[in-house]
């Protein structure tokens, strides 16, 4: 099927497609330029990062300043800063690249992220024309490093609660209160801080370390990425500026949302980076560790744990490229150079709020299986901190709290997807339920089509009888975001794979394969997403009703997935790595 253009792609549309009718970015599609950046990135981490891991995980803060530094001498702090301010203003294609080489060490990458990401994109975004000129180069070039002040004890994910206050006295804003677990609070020159104007209207400021006022608790004790500096930011009095404020008054949940949907899908990208590092030492491990006279990698269970580690790269890939080309498509429709341009850039951005947050969320989560696989493929020496096993094992379980917690991030996903669907110009929800689905010829299509229309039966007949009023149940809200999980990780793995057959890649058949593993098992939890679901609209003779309907449509035949798991562990053994790409 043709594809249609990419302005016809709204954020959550893609339950409204049949699959490879929207345009999806791949992997194999990157320019040889953001190649060529990645491949300075990997080599960055492997030269600078990877040997100083222990000097790292100590929290050597002068340290890690310095290696900021260079990666500013590199460009790759300022790869999202327009070039009017220092920067190489790249697509999000390069930067997604470059996010997964530098997930290669879970510290230094959290610290990496938090200044190019949440700290420095508020002020890209919304900042004033003198704000940029000021920040944005010395954050380009490593000479300032910034955090991002959200969070305080008592307003995790209740982030928009927050107590801190901001007074306007005598033309200088008086900030007071005291944030939580800010990441690079121990080294940060520039902070971007939530305050509440007269304690109602939330605003963001921007706070420099040398302003009277500020100071910073000790480092958290932390289960993992203890390279990465932790601590509460204190405001005591704290005087700036009245032109720190950012973004104009009360624009504080607009800026706090936003950016927290860009360093969403970053999250998501990081994850998979790091999925290849612990398949890498995993396959290596498991090559040279023998029992009964074998090694790991010759007993089918060990097979089954690293091809799934396999098919979650593959799938996680699949979905972070593809939010990624849908967002570079939008922006590519903005500038720099109009007076909204930030405003416009960040409305963009906005649109895809749903795949954002399950890029995140999925990519957390699957990050958190494969590093279990690779503890328990370890054995006894992935409990011991002589072996890389339980220190990913440890590092990667905060994912799942970055960024708006998985919970919260899963009620999104069903509110925002809902809202859309609602009003004359929303999302044809009701409309694709009641509609057979057209069934192609290639199986794993047919299984994307199949998935899709059971779980449009559930989902719209929760809209019907209880419109916004389901997310009161957020058990049953979960369920409608599992399900929209599910068929955006099918599909964008199904399309992927299809398009590599199509032009004839070196690896297409083991994408086959990935993601036919992935479609089989995922399939059996959209069937189980869907009756749990359906329990909770209905009972007794509607609920059999409804049951009836769903048993109706045709299940695809399932597969052997033993021989398939086998061949892709082969393919992996032979290379020694993630081979694709």
């Amino acid at each position: 099927m043709a594809e249609t253009s990419s302005l016809a792609v709204r954020g959550g549309s893609f339950m409204f497609h049949p699959a490879g009718t929207l345009p999806q970015f791949t992997p194999e599609e990157s320019s040889e330029e953001a190649r060529a950046i990645a491949e300075a990135a990997r080599d960055f981490m492997n030269g600078e990062i990877m040997p100083r891991d222990e000097e790292i995980d100590r929290l050597d803060l002068e340290l890690t300043r310095d290696l900021l530094a260079k990666a500013g001498d590199l460009g790759i702090l300022g790869m999202e800063v327009p070039e009017a301010y220092g920067g190489l203003d790249l697509d999000k294609k390069t930067a997604l690249l470059v996010l997964e080489e530098m997930a290669r060490h879970a510290s230094f990458s959290t610290s990496y992220t938090a200044h190019t990401s949440i700290g420095t994109m508020p002020i890209v975004y919304f900042g004033s024309h003198e704000q940029k000129a000021k920040y944005l180069p010395r954050l380009a070039s490593g000479e300032w490093c910034a955090a991002y002040a959200l969070t305080e004890a008592g307003s995790g994910s209740d982030a928009l609660g927050a107590k801190t206050t901001a007074v306007l006295q005598d033309g200088h804003w008086v900030l007071n209160g005291t944030k939580a677990w800010i990441t690079n609070a121990g080294f940060a020159d520039v902070f971007v801080i939530f305050a509440k104007i007269n304690g109602s209207h939330l605003s963001a400021f921007i706070v420099e370390k040398t302003d009277p006022g500020i100071s910073t608790g000790a480092e958290e004790k932390k289960l993992g990425i203890k390279g990465s500096s932790t601590r509460t930011v204190i405001l005591d009095n704290c005087r700036i500026p009245e032109d720190r404020l950012l973004g104009g008054k009360g624009k504080g949940a607009r800026i706090a949302l936003g950016i927290l949907n860009v360093g969403r899908f970053k999250l998501g990208a990081s994850s998979v980076g790091a999925g290849k590092r612990v398949l890498e030492y995993t396959l290596k491990y498991a090559g040279e560790r023998t029992q009964f006279g074998k090694p790991l990698t010759a007993f089918g269970l060990i097979q089954q744990k690293l091809a799934n580690m396999a098919v979650r790269i593959f799938v996680g890939e699949s979905m972070s490229f593809r939010t990624i080309g849908y967002l570079d498509d939008a922006l590519a429709h903005t500038s720099w150079e109009s007076e909204t341009g930030g405003a416009d850039k960040m409305k963009a951005i906005d649109e895809y709020a749903v795949e954002a947050s399950m890029s995140k969320v999925w990519g957390s989560e699957a990050l958190f299986a494969t590093a279990d696989d690779s503890v328990q493929t370890f054995g006894g020496a992935g409990f011991s901190t002589e072996y890389p096993a339980e220190k990913i094992y440890r590092d990667c379980r905060i994912n799942r709290i970055f960024e708006g917690t998985n919970e919260i991030n899963r009620l999104l996903i069903a509110g925002t997807f809902l809202k859309r669907c609602g009003g004359t110009d929303g999302l044809p929800l009701a409309e694709a339920a009641g509609t057979p689905p057209a069934l192609p010829e290639d199986a794993l299509q047919a299984t994307v089509a199949l998935a899709k229309a059971r779980a449009l039966k559930v989902i719209a007949r929760a809209q019907a009888e209880h419109g916004p009023k389901i997310l009161d149940n957020q058990e049953a809200a979960a369920h409608i975001s599992n399900l929209l999980l599910e068929l955006y990780a099918m599909e964008s793995a199904v399309v992927r794979a299809g398009k590599m057959a199509a032009a004839g890649h070196r690896w297409a058949a083991l994408a086959r394969d990935l993601a036919e593993v992935y479609a089989q098992e995922a399939w059996n939890r959209v069937q189980s997403e869907a009756r749990m679901l359906a329990g909770e609209l209905a009972s007794g003779e509607e609920l059999d009703a409804l049951m009836a309907e769903l048993l109706a449509m045709r299940a695809p035949a399932p597969a052997p997935l033993s021989a398939l798991r086998n061949r892709i562990a082969q393919a992996l053994m032979e290379q020694g790595r993630y081979p694709i790409g």
